[in-house]
């Protein structure tokens, strides 16, 4: 590759970076949020939003909580022009939301956008013009001062404008982005905007916003952050100033970008929901907001059911989320790896310890579960999505499974068993399992094992005249051949006593262990591993009766010793 051709010097500032304050800052605060999906967004897409889709995403956008949304370019068209005028007409807009309406610095373009602002209570007018190099040379064909020039009079002819405006004038507050700014020469950035902030009289009554945006991000977050903070400490009117920043993710690091903004100085965001926009897309502010939450910052946007936001965004874009994206696509709080999903499954055990213990609910306890950064529950997940069954698996995630969908907790011998008859599955189907192939792979396996010398639990009764701790069974046990035996046993527990029935009748079975445990329905799962004649082998049980569940369990276990299902 010609990497020749693409050799360029980074961002810099006049006199040097000096002493950079932003890397030892820490956010403590969400920044204002500014939405451009219906306008940055919108623009961006093969099909733009009509009318209806354009609603759906306002309305969501509202919900959300954004205070400051960007709902179009009305100077554009007839169908951007009347989506404001019907928000103003219709009063959709509360009373805490400011639309911000976007116009480039053409004296026509503003007028306009006037046109559509009549009425309105509260709006930002958001003047934009490219002010780098290359865009002055090859696209606008001005000067240094022809530009500055060009720049003030669109701002003078917003100011006159709003100050006409029937009623709402003071409501009408001022934005200014030198686009391209990332790649502006930042004296000449600084100076146009100052002079922008001057002509428009900023005031702290009546603050101006200035955007900062990288319109291609064409370097590292740090350099952006560099040009930030030296635009936080040189604008004048600073007070009266809310300092934004517009990120687009060129380089894939926009995220990055608007976070060391922050720490830089900036105050406010400007982004869309999951990063639609122009080329690889604006910053997602939705990526950001749980950043924050994921650090005990409250976003101040409500993401709680984030696949239904996701769902809208997908209607009204007509584009899907890609199933990685951070926080909300499909596959991100999914494990297949082995390792993974066991450690997944430990710290979920080990939360919900800690709540026992503490006789609280878990979710009142700080998120700590290996791979995990949120819990999933806390945007509208559930843990039945955390842990999937591929042939990457292992014992842990397999058990997670069982647990959450079943309730089973399996026996760490059982596990190791039962992931390899799983892995084997894996291997032939080359599929990924679900929890209802994982449930019916168990219950052939361990429920319900198939065998020629198949012994069936007919009748079971808890007879009493056992000794001081002993438990006393009489059952009745139907052998391969169909024919019903009566068998009774004695011992210190159920599991004990069955054993010492089936020694009665003939039958050579040593107990390595056996464990159960109650179940959300009211059964008993049972577990037993033991030793006969032709192998050792597991076996499992679910009944109402624990002495039935656990002497079912043990028949199921002695029947997998003739099956090949033995160790």
């Amino acid at each position: 590759m010609p990497v020749e051709r693409y050799g360029r010097g980074v961002g810099w500032v006049p006199g040097g970076v000096g002493e950079r304050l932003w890397p030892g800052r820490v956010v403590g605060a969400a920044p204002l949020w500014a939405s451009v999906d219906l306008r940055d967004g919108n623009q961006a897409l093969a099909s733009p939003m009509d009318a209806v889709r354009k609603g759906r995403m306002f309305d969501l956008l509202v919900g959300l909580g954004f205070k400051e949304i960007e709902v179009g370019y009305p100077a554009a068209s007839e169908a951007e022009f009347s989506f404001v005028r019907e928000l103003i007409r219709s009063g959709r807009v509360p009373d805490d939301v400011t639309i911000v309406v976007f116009t480039p610095a053409r004296p026509e373009l503003i007028e306009r956008t006037f046109e559509a602002l009549a009425g309105v209570r509260r709006a930002v007018v958001h003047l934009c013009l490219a002010t780098a190099c290359l865009w002055r040379d090859v696209v606008f064909s001005m000067s240094r001062e022809e530009l500055k020039s060009f720049t003030l009079a669109g701002a003078e002819k917003v100011l006159r404008l709003a100050d006409g405006l029937p009623g709402s004038g003071a409501g009408v507050r001022f934005e200014f982005s030198p686009e391209t700014f990332n790649v502006t020469e930042a004296e000449f950035a600084l100076e146009v905007s100052n002079a922008v902030l001057e002509r428009w009289d900023a005031s702290v009554g009546r603050p101006v916003t200035l955007n900062l945006p990288t319109t291609v991000e064409t370097d590292t977050p740090n350099v952006f952050a560099d040009q930030v903070e030296w635009m936080h400490r040189n604008v004048d009117r600073r007070e009266s100033v809310i300092l934004s920043v517009h990120p687009h993710n060129d380089r894939g690091t926009a995220v990055a970008s608007a976070e060391l903004a922050l720490l830089a100085g900036a105050d406010r965001i400007e982004g869309t929901l999951f990063g639609n926009g122009e080329r690889t897309g604006n910053v997602c502010l939705a990526t950001l907001a749980l950043n924050l939450f994921a650090h005990g910052v409250d976003p101040q946007l409500d993401f709680s059911d984030l696949d239904a936001v996701r769902r809208t965004v997908e209607e009204c874009n007509q584009m899907p989320v890609p199933a990685r994206h951070p926080y909300v696509g499909d596959l991100v709080y999914t494990a297949f790896s082995g390792t993974h999903q066991d450690a997944i499954g430990k710290g979920l055990a080990a939360l919900e310890e800690q709540a026992r213990v503490k006789g609280v609910d878990p979710r009142e306890l700080r998120w700590e579960v290996p791979y995990l950064p949120i819990d999933p529950k806390d945007v509208g997940r559930s843990y039945e999505s955390v842990v999937r069954v591929n042939s990457q698996s292992g014992k842990g995630g397999i058990a997670q499974v069982l647990k959450a969908h079943y309730g089973l907790d399996l026996p760490r011998a059982m596990r190791i068993e039962f992931a390899r008859t799983i892995q084997a599955i894996t291997d032939r189907t080359g599929e990924e399992l679900t929890s209802r192939d994982l449930w019916e792979a168990f219950t052939t396996t361990y429920l319900h094992p198939r065998s020629d010398t198949r012994l069936r639990l007919k009748d079971l009764k808890e007879t009493s005249g056992a000794g001081q701790g002993e438990v006393s069974l009489d059952l009745v046990v139907a052998g391969p051949d169909g024919i019903e035996r009566a068998l009774a046993g004695r011992g210190a527990d159920h599991a004990a006593a069955a054993i010492a029935a089936l020694t009665a009748g003939g039958h050579t079975v040593t107990l390595h262990d056996h464990t159960s445990h109650p179940l959300p329905d009211g059964r008993t799962a049972a577990y037993a591993r033991l030793t006969t004649a032709t192998g050792t082998a597991h076996g499992a049980a679910l009944h109402t009766d624990p002495a039935t569940a656990t002497t079912t369990a043990i028949l199921n276990a002695t029947n997998r010793t003739h099956t090949g299902g033995s160790e």
